[in-house]
């Protein structure tokens, strides 16, 4: 009987196996898959979307990853972040950006090693630069009689204080750190495009473009939507007919609904204060 019970097990284990083998077959998932990554909204943290490529690029049955950029940037340093670990994948898979509505500034530079970049004709793009807004409150505590006593170890040190109007040398001390970050800017846009250093910097005075103006300056490569983005994924990689498309689920939890959504516009809000930004602004 027990002979018996372990015959029937083994078979048992070799149909599943048998089964599951044909349906990766017919789903196409042996090999024949692209990811998709979304980054949506303003870039304030890179480590979710760094992981989640990471994941990707150590899975042997993904052939090519699309990233479906709809950000008008953010954050100097995620932004930057996400734009080194693209070039590390690079070698191993392809790359293909798909814009959305807009993809400028911060959105741009994760966007610009990619291996193409697919753009609509309307989508918002560019805005090659980088932006400081310091607010300055000191006429407003002058009126209502606030005075603001500062303690301070050096010079400089409260050069960002919204209680006092920047001096003549102060915001130049600024205006440096924003053009080294500038530079750092068209440098990157210039060596994921595989442009000159001056063509870049033409265009790098914070405008932006349509998709089909960025595709004439060079900015995108083609024209199109997420799912020509995904069948150009699939011909560069030389899937046949049309890729399967694996993505992050997405989660439902209270916990997350509320992290997304009103912990997301509250540090939008929050994110409006003191810092460098790759962001476009109204």
């Amino acid at each position: 009987m027990k002979k018996i019970l372990i015959f029937f097990g083994i078979i048992f284990v070799l149909i599943a196996i048998l089964s599951l083998i044909l349906a990766l077959n017919r789903t196409g998932s042996l090999g024949e898959k692209v990811a998709l990554v979304r980054v949506t909204g303003v870039i304030l943290d890179s480590t979710d979307i760094i992981e989640e490529l990471r994941d990707y690029s150590k899975n042997n049955s993904i052939k090519a990853i699309v990233i479906r950029v709809d950000s008008p940037g953010g954050a100097v340093a995620p932004s930057q972040e996400i734009y080194e670990e693209i070039l590390k994948i690079k070698e191993k898979k392809k790359i293909i950006v798909s814009m959305g509505t807009v993809a400028a500034s911060g959105g741009y530079y994760i966007s610009a090693p990619a291996d193409k970049i697919v753009a609509n004709a309307g989508t918002l793009t560019g805005s090659i630069g980088v932006i400081m807004e310091l607010p300055n409150i000191s006429g407003l505590m002058q009126k209502i009689g606030v005075e603001t006593q500062v303690i301070k170890s050096g010079e400089h040190k409260d050069i960002a204080s919204m209680f006092k109007a920047l001096k003549p040398d102060e915001k130049q001390i600024l205006q440096n750190v924003l053009d080294d970050v500038h530079n750092q800017f068209i440098i990157a846009v210039s060596e994921g495009r595989k442009m000159k250093f001056e063509e870049i910097k033409k265009l790098a005075d914070g405008r932006i473009f349509t998709g089909r103006m960025a595709k004439e300056l060079g900015l995108v490569d083609e024209l199109g939507n997420l799912q020509d983005a995904i069948m150009l994924a699939g011909k560069l990689t030389g899937i046949k007919g049309e890729p399967e498309v694996v993505q992050k689920k997405e989660k439902f939890s209270v916990m997350e609904i509320l992290k997304g959504e009103f912990t997301g516009k509250l540090m939008d809000n929050v994110f409006q204060g003191v810092s460098l930004k790759y962001l476009m602004t109204p």
